[in-house]
């Protein structure tokens, strides 16, 4: 049986980041993550908050440097800031960040920081109230606003803004939402829609909007400096510097500039299923292991290193087919 202290895949990457997904719930029902009507994982069948806790040590030990939590909406989960503070205490781990939608953050900034997150990323597509609550169906968009603003006054070292654009429906604010994070002093990164989960509100063919696209937008207003920005551990984000700011804007491009060559990621749905690659449908189940061996670090030690030979070289979407590619939603993804 293949041992490891290291999660190296068969391509030769390390998995050194894990985005875990602590609920597929969320108060939100963003038109690109999620169907009007959607049917939630029973809460039966989602990790406790221990397990999820004992997977991050396992990971932790097998080299994983850094933690995202992630949802649906992940400050929504009952106790979620117990959680917080075991990851932000765990020897070894060196980065616990957090994405959230913002709506919690008004409650929960101080906390977080206390724990010890450093970096968090907030959604935000628009800065018009009517538009958010269409993009979002049920969102209010002063509560997020207040909650970025709590954010920037509790003092991360870090926070993104994260916005998915699409054409017809929020590419004309790309300029408005760069000039809001260059005057909060903060980054923002865009990110092109992602084909998962078979979506009833807009064909994605016809609202793909690409990277080249927005930053032909940005560079008519700003001076955006070509060479990327170094990042202190790897993400999927490409970054650039905007001249006389202290802002960096970043680009997610799944479609247009595949980023899977050095892919070092791996996700945790929250029924405990491995994800090996975003675009794909590779798992393994580390629920099944937990409940069959409860606290058989070993037995779940090897279930994550095996797991690694089921990591693909790439994913392959397809930004013109209206089909998805993959068939669960954004929110039981991860983020």
């Amino acid at each position: 049986m293949k041992q490891a202290n290291k999660l190296i895949d068969k391509f030769g990457r390390q998995v050194t980041y894990v985005r875990m997904s602590v609920t597929d719930r969320c108060d939100f029902r963003c038109v690109y993550c999620m169907d009007e009507e959607m049917t939630f994982v029973p809460r039966a069948q989602v990790l406790t908050l221990e397990e999820m806790e004992l997977i991050a040590s396992v990971f932790v030990e097998l080299g994983v440097s850094k933690i995202r939590l992630t949802g649906g909406e992940p400050l929504i989960r009952k106790n979620v800031m117990g959680l917080c503070d075991a990851l932000g205490a765990m020897p070894g781990l060196e980065e616990l960040v957090i994405t959230t939608n913002g709506s919690q953050l008004g409650k929960y900034a101080g906390n977080l920081k206390s724990a010890g997150i450093k970096r968090i990323n907030i959604s935000l597509d628009t800065l018009k109230a009517e538009r958010f609550k269409e993009l979002t169906r049920v969102g209010d968009l002063a509560k997020v606003l207040v909650g970025i603003d709590a954010a920037c006054q509790t003092g991360f070292e870090k926070i993104k803004l994260n916005a998915v654009i699409l054409k017809g429906r929020n590419d004309d604010e790309v300029i408005d939402l760069v000039s809001f994070a260059i005057e909060k002093k903060i980054d923002i990164s865009f990110i092109e829609e992602m084909p998962l989960g078979s979506i009833s509100s807009h064909k994605r063919s016809e609202t793909f909007c690409s990277t080249d696209e927005l930053k032909g937008i940005i560079s008519k207003r700003w001076n955006v400096i070509s060479a990327p920005v170094s990042k202190k551990i790897a993400g999927p984000s490409t970054y650039f510097k905007v001249a006389g700011t202290q802002s960096r804007v970043g680009f997610i491009s799944p479609h247009s500039h595949n980023f899977c060559g050095d892919c070092n990621r791996v996700r945790v749905t929250a029924e405990g299923k491995l994800l090996l690659c975003l675009g794909n449908e590779y798992s393994a189940d580390l629920k099944v292991v937990l409940r069959k061996y409860p606290g058989d670090r070993q037995r779940l030690k090897q279930e994550i290193v095996n797991a690694m030979e089921l990591k693909p070289e790439r994913h392959y979407f397809e930004h013109n087919n209206d089909e998805p590619d993959i068939v669960r939603f954004m929110n039981m993804t991860g983020g």
